[in-house]
């Protein structure tokens, strides 16, 4: 192992791996057969003060894992609520290659995992876009969204007025319309996402139209759910990442099939979903995250990285 271990810091990562790219990546690894029923489970233990989540991963070309952490209170310090540390490992020897910003990849997988799922969910001509929450998984989930679909109007729905702003300011610059909206607005949405930290239900899924598209990322736990009944009940697909993990970890699933509003046999997992065409019908992915995202990213960036340093050019 070498003395120096490479590190990739979050400008390297996500210079290196644009939104699209990462889209694109995470869709190729699924259609190619990976399955993430298969993948290596995470481990999640509390602490004092929040989690540490272990995420390990193996493909057929790396083996790397995320050490994440998860601290309620940072907000309130001036510190990211979840902040991570990747470790990439040669497969054959398991030496370590390589460190990368592990939050930066988070940022990263989840959004474009998300968009996967909306690629064969979503109308195609969807250009409404309604984003509950105002962190770095907003910003990247229209970043990512807009890779895929003809965005034309981002509505930013945010706890904290300043923040919804200032990522309505961002989307502006970026090229796009947004405003700083309400979660009446949903009602008018071809795709809704739900990024926060909210532990019930964000909105009367009886007020979205049909059709409507919802992405929920925001929690990984049982007793925690952004989504309600109503919106999963009226849904004419359900995806998830792996059936198994989500009657494990994603609360939303795992009471609405309590509730009897949806059952298990009917969640659809995202390695079938990405053979199936866009529907008219309404439709929810429900994304807890998981190991061989973050991997298939920090793979690529790497591998982008070392071509860079070699002078050779990039493959797509």
């Amino acid at each position: 192992m070498s003395a120096t271990l490479p590190y990739l810091h979050e400008a390297d990562v996500i210079g290196l791996v644009p939104f699209a790219d990462a889209v694109t990546a995470l869709a190729k690894a699924l259609s190619r057969g990976l399955d993430p029923q298969a993948s290596l489970q995470r481990s999640i233990h509390d602490v004092a003060h929040g989690q540490l989540l272990l995420m390990p991963a193996e493909t057929a070309a790396a083996v790397g894992v995320k050490l994440s952490t998860v601290a309620p209170g940072n907000p309130d310090r001036g510190l990211p609520r979840v902040q991570a540390l990747y470790v990439l490992y040669d497969r054959v020897t398991l030496t370590p290659v390589a460190l990368l910003d592990g939050t930066a990849l988070t940022t990263l997988r989840t959004p474009a995992v998300s968009a996967v799922a909306v690629d064969h969910l979503a109308a195609p001509e969807a250009r409404h876009l309604v984003v509950l929450g105002s962190g770095p998984q907003a910003w990247g989930h229209v970043e990512a969204l807009r890779a895929i679909r003809p965005l034309g109007t981002v509505t930013v729905v945010g706890r904290d007025p300043d923040r919804a702003a200032a990522l309505v300011a961002r989307v502006r610059d970026s090229g796009l319309d947004a405003r700083v909206g309400s979660r009446d607005d949903i009602a008018d949405a071809d795709v809704v996402v739900c990024a926060t930290t909210a532990r019930q239900p964000l909105f009367d899924g009886r007020r979205l139209r049909p059709g409507t598209c919802v992405v929920a990322v925001g929690s990984h736990e049982p007793d925690a759910r952004e989504l309600d009944d109503a919106t999963i009940g009226a849904a004419e697909r359900v995806v998830v990442e792996a059936r198994g993990v989500a009657l494990r970890e994603a609360g939303d699933i795992i009471q609405a099939v309590r509730a009897g509003v949806v059952r298990e046999d009917d969640l659809i997992e995202i390695r079938d979903a990405v053979r199936l065409t866009p529907t008219t019908g309404s439709s929810v992915f429900k994304s807890v995250g998981m190991g061989w995202q973050d991997l298939v990213v920090a793979e690529m960036a790497y591998q982008r990285w070392t071509e860079n340093r070699q002078g050779l050019r990039p493959q797509p």
